[in-house]
C-alpha cells in the first residue's frame, strides 16, 4: 500500500506537469504550521528560478488546478508562494479503511529487495554480569533488529561474546590455584574430561574480579595467566575443556539475563569461533602485501588521503604473535561472510568506539575479506548516565548490575500498581514486570541512539508524559473500550472507518496513516526513536479524542461502530510499534 504522503505527491506533480512545470517541484511535505494545514508543498519556490517568474504565480496556477480534486477539502495558494493543503475527510477515511484491511501490516509493504543483515549488538564478556553498560546495546540491537524483520529483510542477531584472551586465562589461573588436584590441570591426562562445571556461575562470577585484581599486584600470577591464555589458544586439552565450563554455565546465565530484557540473539558465537579463521587471514594479508611488521607487530595501514585526523595502521598480531580484538573481530568477519553471505553487517557498540570501527572496516576491504557490496556500519550509541550527567553508578559509586536495575525498577512499578488499585498480588507482580519492562525500553529508545541521555526512574516509570507506562496506558484504555463494546453490542453489517466529525478524530487518523511512512523512515535510518515519537504522537492524538467523544454513549449504531474501527486500528499501529521496540502491553493497569 503506497505511503499517504506519496500519493499527495503524485497528485500534486500531476498538477504542476499539466501546467508545464516539472513534476519534481510537486513534492509534498507534513506542515510545519498544523494550525494552517495539513501538508504543503514548496516547489513553486524552487520552480520560479527556473522559469523566471513570482512563486505566488505558480502556485496560484497549481491551487486552481486542484480545486474541486476528491482528495482535497481545500488547496489554498500563499504568498510568496506556499500551497497549503487539507485532505478530504473521506478520502482519509477511505485510506484507513484499505489500511483496516491489512490488520497484521496495516498496509506496510515489506521491502522489494530484502537483504540478509547480519546484527553484532550485546557484546557480554564470558564469566561476568551484566551491568548497565549492556542495555543501550541490547535493546537498540533488538528493536533495529525486529524493525528490520517487520520491513521483510533478514535480520540474523549475534550476541558476538567476550569468550577470548588474559580474561580466560585469569580465570584459570585462579582456577588452578584453588583448586589444584582438578584434572584440566594436568598436563598429561588422557581421559574424558567431566560433564558437570567445577563451579557454579556465583563462584564463577567472584573468581574473576578476584584473579583481576591479583594480576595487578603480582606478576607472577599474571605472567602465569597469560601463559594460561597462550597455551588454550595454542590447543591445550584442558584448558579448552575448562573454556567449555565456562561458556556453558555463562550463556545459560545471560539468556536467562537477556530473556528478562526480551532481548534474543539467533547466534550465540564468540571471539573463540573465530579463532580457527585467524592462520589463513593473517597468511593472506601477508601473501598479498597488505600486512607488514613495524616494531614487532604485524600492521596493515587503513589511512586515506582525505583522512583529516591520524588513522593509526590497523594492528593484526602483536609482537609475540597474540591475537588482538582486532584480529579476532576480522577473522569473525571471514566466517560471517562465509557461512552467511550478508548484504549488511551492523555493530551495534558504544560511540566512543568509532575509531576502533574505522580501522576494521578500512582492513577488511582494503584486504579483501569484504566486498564493495557488502555495507559494513557502525552505530555508535551514547552513554546512559545518572542525574548527575556522569556514567550511571550505584549509589556506592560502582558499576550497577543490570538484573539489579531491572529489579529495582520492577519493585517501583509494583509499588506504584499497587498504591492506586487492590489486585491480586500475583498479577500485580506480572503487570509491574511488563510495565518495567516499557519504562527501561523506552526511555533509552525515545532518545537518539547517538546521543547520551539521562536515566531518570522517576520520569521514566511515570504514567503521564513521553514514557512507555503512558503508551501502556492508552492501550489498555482502547482495550478496555473494545472489551465493553464486545460484551455489549456487536458490529452491525458494512461496518466501517467514517469520515471525521470533529478535529480531533481527524487529528488521529492523520496519525494513523502515518503509520508506513514511519516504519520505513525509521529502518531506513536504524532510528528506533522515531517509532517512540510516532506513538507518542499517537497516544497522545487518540487520547484527545477519547476525552471528547462519547464513544459508548454514540447513539447511532453505524457511527459508535466507525468509532470501534477507530480505535481497532489505532490499538494494532501501537502493539505492531511496541513489539517492535521489544515490549508488550498488559490486559489491564
Amino acid at each position: 500500500m503506497q505511503k499517504i504522503i506519496d500519493i499527495i505527491s503524485q497528485e500534486v506533480r500531476e498538477a504542476f506537469e499539466a501546467n508545464g512545470y516539472d513534476g519534481k517541484y510537486g513534492k509534498v511535505t507534513l506542515s510545519n504550521r498544523p494550525d494552517l494545514c495539513e501538508y504543503q508543498c514548496n516547489g513553486a519556490l524552487a520552480a520560479a528560478k527556473e522559469y523566471r517568474c513570482a512563486p505566488f504565480m505558480i502556485s496560484d496556477k497549481i491551487a486552481e488546478s486542484l480545486q474541486g480534486n476528491h482528495m482535497f477539502v481545500s488547496v489554498e495558494s500563499v504568498k510568496p508562494g506556499f500551497l497549503n493543503l487539507t485532505l478530504s475527510p473521506h478520502y482519509l477515511a477511505g485510506y484507513l479503511q484499505e489500511m483496516d484491511r491489512d490488520r497484521e501490516r496495516l498496509g506496510c509493504e515489506k521491502s522489494e529487495n530484502p537483504r540478509t543483515v547480519m546484527i553484532d549488538y550485546g557484546g557480554p564478556n564470558v564469566a561476568k554480569p551484566l551491568h548497565v553498560g549492556h542495555l543501550r546495546s541490547a535493546i537498540i540491537g533488538e528493536s533495529i533488529k525486529r524493525l528490520g524483520k517487520f520491513m521483510g529483510h533478514h535480520m540474523i542477531g549475534d550476541v558476538h561474546l567476550g569468550d577470548w584472551g588474559l580474561q580466560m586465562g585469569l580465570i584459570i589461573s585462579e582456577l588452578k590455584e584453588r583448586k589444584p588436584d582438578l584434572v584440566y590441570f594436568d598436563a598429561h591426562y588422557q581421559g574424558a574430561y567431566p560433564v558437570e562445571p567445577p563451579f557454579t556461575i556465583g563462584e564463577l562470577e567472584e573468581i574473576y574480579p578476584s584473579a583481576s585484581a591479583k594480576s595487578k599486584e603480582d606478576a607472577a600470577f599474571k605472567e602465569d595467566a597469560m601463559q594460561a591464555t597462550y597455551e588454550l589458544q595454542h590447543g591445550r586439552a584442558g584448558y579448552q575443556a575448562l573454556l567449555g565450563h565456562i561458556l556453558n554455565v555463562s550463556v545459560n546465565d545471560l539468556k536467562r539475563n537477556y530473556k528478562n530484557l526480551n532481548v534474543s540473539f539467533e547466534l550465540w558465537k564468540g571471539e573463540s569461533d573465530a579463532q580457527p579463521y585467524i592462520p589463513a587471514m593473517v597468511q593472506k594479508m601477508k601473501d598479498d602485501g597488505f600486512a607488514y611488521l613495524s616494531d614487532g607487530a604485524l600492521v596493515v595501514d587503513v589511512k586515506e588521503d582525505t583522512d583529516t585526523k591520524e588513522v593509526p595502521p590497523c594492528m593484526i598480531l602483536k609482537s609475540d604473535g597474540a591475537s588482538l580484538y582486532n584480529t579476532t573481530d576480522l577473522a569473525t568477519i571471514v566466517w560471517r561472510m562465509e557461512d552467511y553471505h550478508p548484504d549488511a553487517i551492523i555493530y551495534v557498540v558504544d560511540k566512543r568506539q568509532e575509531l576502533y570501527f574505522t580501522q576494521v572496516f578500512r582492513c577488511a576491504r582494503r584486504t579483501g575479506l569484504v566486498g564493495p557490496e557488502t555495507e559494513l556500519k557502525f552505530l555508535g550509541f551514547g552513554t546512559m548516565n545518572g542525574k548527575d550527567g556522569k556514567p550511571f553508578k550505584t549509589r556506592e559509586g560502582g558499576v550497577m548490575r543490570l538484573e539489579y536495575l531491572v529489579s529495582g525498577i520492577n519493585e517501583e512499578m509494583y509499588k506504584k500498581i499497587t498504591d492506586n488499585h487492590t489486585v491480586d498480588e500475583a498479577e500485580a507482580r506480572e503487570t509491574a514486570k511488563t510495565v518495567a519492562l516499557s519504562a527501561i525500553k523506552y526511555g533509552d529508545l525515545s532518545n537518539q541512539a547517538s546521543k547520551d541521555y539521562i536515566f531518570d526512574i522517576d520520569r521514566f516509570t511515570s504514567f503521564e508524559g513521553n514514557t512507555g507506562p503512558y503508551i501502556l496506558y492508552t492501550i489498555v484504555r482502547i482495550k478496555s473500550i473494545l472489551k465493553k463494546y464486545q460484551a455489549e453490542k456487536t458490529l452491525p453489517e458494512g461496518a466501517g472507518i467514517l469520515p471525521a466529525r470533529s478535529d480531533s478524530e481527524k487529528a488521529l487518523m492523520l496519525e494513523i496513516s502515518k503509520f508506513n511512512g514511519v516504519m520505513e523512515s525509521a529502518y531506513e535510518e536504524m532510528a528506533p526513536h522515531k517509532v517512540c515519537a510516532y506513538i507518542y504522537d499517537l497516544a497522545n492524538a487518540f487520547n484527545h479524542f477519547y476525552h471528547e467523544t462519547k464513544i459508548m454513549a454514540e447513539p447511532d449504531p453505524m457511527q459508535q461502530a466507525g468509532y470501534i474501527k477507530l480505535l481497532g486500528l489505532t490499538k494494532k499501529a501501537l502493539e505492531i510499534c511496541i513489539d517492535i521496540l521489544g515490549f508488550e502491553a498488559p490486559e489491564r493497569m
